[in-house]
């Protein structure tokens, strides 16, 4: 199965403009023969990279708050904004997945959104623990979305950024069969090269992991603070988009510092010439003495009884 990263950078804080690039891209990547494209982490429409940068942990801020209302009025509400995506992935006959700041109420959650190749939104999952400052932003997540999905001959699972390495997390993902682990991130080549082949190695699964990438050039004029957050950088986030095969070992080594479609054929009995010695949730399980649980509830602040 051919698949695609589209290591691209948003158009900072604006869902329209970003989405309608995500969508260029589905397209691109469908018309060269990819069957599932990956996106980076809270890719719509953008990752709050302000929070590390304009002193985001100042206490009733006025600068952070009219950043944080900026970014809730951008974000995303899946039923409402997500047709055009759903679309293209009908059209052109391919799995999406895609990171999204997702907007329930007046709280935002970094989620991945999972779309078929029917155009359906499969399922949604909010990201399980914000890491260190992101938790300005968003709020904590559940294990409703942790779930995987068939494309083509793979079952496909996706976590974003730090939760893959939670190892109850990732081992939800393994007892479902998963064999195509993805990981969405910002875009940091520290963050993706190690833990890629980790994943893979322990997985017996290909990997992919899938970034974006952010310059001073990507953030418009008209969004507040700039001159703050850009500072003397010539990027903030640089890629570091990589695919490892179930062996360990690099099927695309990490591609840096600019915007790419990536490509990539897996062949599935890869994945069935490594589960011979080791199957992490499978023959090489003890269930009579480790065993998970996993509570799929999606929480509420009022539920009716």
């Amino acid at each position: 199965m051919k698949v695609a990263i589209a290591q691209i950078s948003p158009v900072f804080l604006n869902r329209e403009a970003t989405t309608a690039k995500v969508v260029d891209s589905i397209r691109d990547a469908a018309a060269q023969g990819a069957k599932l494209v990956c996106f980076g982490e809270s890719f719509i429409p953008a990752y709050p990279l302000w929070l590390s940068r304009t002193d985001g942990a100042r206490f009733e801020s006025a600068d952070q708050k009219e950043l944080h209302a900026l970014y809730l009025r951008e974000a995303v509400v899946i039923v409402e904004h997500f047709a055009p995506i759903q679309q293209a992935a009908k059209e052109n006959g391919i799995s999406v997945i895609v990171g999204v700041a997702e907007r329930a109420g007046h709280t935002i959650y970094c989620s991945r959104v999972f779309v078929s190749s029917d155009g359906e939104v499969l399922s949604v999952h909010r990201k399980l623990v914000p890491t260190h400052e992101e938790r300005l932003a968003w709020d904590h997540g559940d294990g409703k979305g942790l779930v995987t999905h068939p494309v083509r001959e793979f079952t496909v699972g996706a976590l974003s950024c730090w939760e893959n390495w939670m190892p109850l997390a990732r081992t939800a993902l393994y007892a479902q069969g998963e064999d195509l682990h993805v990981m969405l991130w910002p875009g940091c080549l520290r963050l993706t090269h190690d833990i890629t082949k980790f994943i893979a190695k322990e997985s017996r699964s290909f990997v992919i992991s899938a970034s974006g990438i952010i310059r001073p050039s990507d953030i418009p004029d008209g969004v507040p603070y700039r001159d703050e957050m850009i500072g003397d950088e010539e990027v903030f986030y640089d890629g570091g988009s990589a695919i490892a095969g179930p062996d360990g070992e690099w099927v695309v080594e990490p591609v840096v510092g600019h915007e790419e479609l990536i490509f990539a054929d897996l062949d599935y009995d890869d994945v069935l010439r490594e589960r011979q010695s080791f199957d992490p949730t499978g023959h090489y399980s003890r269930p009579q003495v480790l065993k998970l649980t996993v509570d799929r509830k999606r929480y509420a602040s009022l539920e009716d009884s």
